[in-house]
């Protein structure tokens, strides 16, 4: 099974695919490093609660919806 982390990143890819943004438009939507957000969608990143609510605010979502 793989860990919370990787399915939490790939479900804020898929996401941020549906809302139609790029990794870097949306990096900067959110106020961070593209790089940052490139390891939070590969599962590299733990993100922390202020991060997900931060994702969920920038894709209109309840942070609940971001979780699989």
């Amino acid at each position: 099974m793989k860990p919370l982390r990787v399915i939490f990143g790939l479900r804020i890819r898929e996401l941020r695919i549906a809302a139609g943004y790029k990794q870097d438009e949306f990096a900067e939507v959110c106020g961070f490093a593209r790089s940052y957000m490139s390891r939070i969608e590969t599962g590299g990143a733990n993100p922390s609660l202020d991060a997900v609510e931060i994702l969920a605010a920038a894709l209109k979502l309840p942070a609940r919806e971001l979780f699989p």
